[in-house]
């Protein structure tokens, strides 16, 4: 029943749980305390907004490939807190490899990209090098939970 209730929100985290309990056989109060359930054992994570970076005057979007020097965890904690702060910032990844972070940003156009990756990343000490690789498109994937087979 969790797993039903998850394909459901996932794709629509707006449904009532009126809606989710018809749809899962049971009722409203039992949806209830499940999905309760389910975010206190940190299941769900959220509900987010998604907005539209062009339409808020950030429409060119960049990955930034960064390595870090040395890469030592009294560094790596404060380098991601400054640059999870950053209004540009949209998500952070820490990586195996050639590069130690992926950092996907939104700016208003390539000047701003420009000062962002000189002021914000390169000016930092750690900082050893950044590529940067211009988005032209993104989509989303499926769901985290397949639909069940029916």
């Amino acid at each position: 029943m969790d797993l039903h209730l998850l394909r459901l929100l996932q794709n629509d985290a707006r449904t009532t749980y009126r809606d989710l309990a018809a749809q899962v056989g049971v009722a409203p109060s039992t949806c209830l305390d499940r999905v309760t359930r389910l975010r206190r054992a940190g299941v769900i994570l959220g509900h987010q907004l998604r907005l539209d970076p062009a339409k808020l005057g950030r429409g060119l979007e960049a990955l930034l490939s960064v390595q870090v020097r040395p890469h030592r965890r009294e560094l790596v904690g404060p380098f991601v807190d400054r640059i999870r702060a950053l209004p540009e910032s949209r998500t952070v990844f820490h990586l195996t490899g050639p590069d130690d972070y992926l950092v996907h940003v939104a700016v208003a156009d390539m000047a701003d990209l420009q000062r962002l990756v000189l002021d914000e990343f390169t000016a930092r000490r750690e900082v050893a090098r950044v590529e940067t690789r211009l988005i032209f498109q993104q989509w989303d994937c499926g769901p985290l939970l397949p639909p069940a087979h029916q």
